[in-house]
């Protein structure tokens, strides 16, 4: 086959004239148990048909993008991969019985592990030609499009795989009675080790306000944005507390649960965000450690605000853990809000949607 036919297939462009079909987490709650287990094939079923069309639709994305940023390798190669996805679930024959729905289960699973990295490697690319970006809100819905759809890909799909399971608090990926606190608990051990490795110590943090809160909600966004906002408030503590280390103020969180939705606030006392860089904080960075740990000299706060990775990373990676966090947060049908109080430190607020709350819920 040409090089070309790789790129313009027709196929591609049939699926992407589909709309996709979105589902609310309660449909996914209600409609993943049955006592014959017949759920799991209707679940291959959907994803079957949906997967080829939210793929083609980020086909298109990729196409839409300015030609000089669309051949830069990295991004090249995400471009691809999503084609050689596209290829390998629609040449999978129809998901008729427990035989084939095993094997897709299968290749949905292979296709996950493929797609791991896409997120760092857009970020690589986007930092690679950062330079010919002339119109840098084109690049920020791109980037939104391709990160919330790329998140509810990954959680149909493995919300489908652990239909399997049998979690006596779960439905697929839906937690029944998820709990913040011990969520926000799990992720803060998780940035003050990053904290203490990094700069051999790290603040305390207070969890008060609606602590026994348990409700039905998705763990897995939260796994994501979570980390962010902790590896932030830590570091910003840290870097304003370089002369006392040892004695640096607590960050708090403090939950407040309603029957419309859940916010979860993280106060830091590492002194704001300055005024002349406020306005930028939610915007895509294509910064490294590196350069920031240059820039942190003539700017400290550059070096620990706008450069965060995904939740794997170190505490420096690149400037895209805000901004996808908002566009999560958005996505799920909430907010990402900052208030800094210069001088003092940083209130960021996660306001997200309930999934069986008074008013209308989110589509995944």
């Amino acid at each position: 086959k040409t090089i070309s036919s790789f790129y313009n297939q027709s196929a591609i462009d049939a699926a992407a004239e589909k709309a996709s079909v979105r589902l609310t987490p309660t449909t996914m709650l209600y409609s993943g148990k049955s006592p014959d287990g017949s759920h799991i094939l209707k679940s291959a079923k959907y994803l079957y048909k949906e997967l080829p069309v939210r793929i083609a639709h980020r086909i298109k994305g990729f196409r839409r993008l300015p030609f000089i940023i669309g051949c830069n390798p990295t991004i090249l190669q995400v471009h691809e991969l999503y084609i050689r996805a596209f290829q390998m679930l629609s040449d999978f024959p129809p998901v008729t019985n427990g035989k084939t729905e095993t094997r897709y289960g299968k290749l949905v699973q292979q296709l996950l592990d493929d797609h791991k990295d896409v997120v760092t490697m857009l970020a690589e690319g986007f930092k690679e030609c950062r330079k010919h970006i002339q119109d840098e809100s084109l690049i920020r819905s791109f980037l939104d499009n391709t990160l919330t759809s790329r998140l509810g890909i990954r959680m149909l799909a493995t919300h489908h795989l652990t239909l399997y399971e049998d979690n006596p608090d779960f439905v697929g990926i839906i937690c029944t009675r998820l709990s913040p606190k011990k969520i926000i608990e799990k992720w803060v051990d998780f940035a003050r080790r990053l904290c203490e490795h990094q700069y051999g110590n790290s603040p305390r943090v207070r969890i008060n306000g609606h602590v026994a809160a348990r409700f039905p909600y998705l763990p897995m966004p939260l796994d994501y944005i979570l980390p962010e906002l902790l590896k932030n408030a830590m570091r910003a503590t840290m870097e304003s507390h370089l002369e006392t280390p040892y004695n640096v103020p607590d960050v708090v969180i403090t939950i407040a649960n309603n029957d419309i939705d859940f916010v979860i606030r993280i106060s830091d006392r590492g002194g704001g965000i300055p005024h002349n860089i406020i306005g930028n904080v939610m915007n895509y960075h294509f910064t490294t450690a590196e350069e920031t740990s240059q820039d942190g000299k003539t700017n400290p706060f550059y070096g620990h605000l706008l450069s965060s990775g995904p939740q794997s990373g170190p505490m420096h990676g690149f400037g895209f853990g805000l901004p996808t966090s908002r566009a999560y947060a958005e996505y799920l049908g909430g907010s990402l809000s900052i208030q800094s109080l210069q001088g003092i430190g940083t209130d960021v607020y996660l306001r997200l949607k309930h999934i069986d709350g008074r008013e209308e819920s989110f589509r995944i």
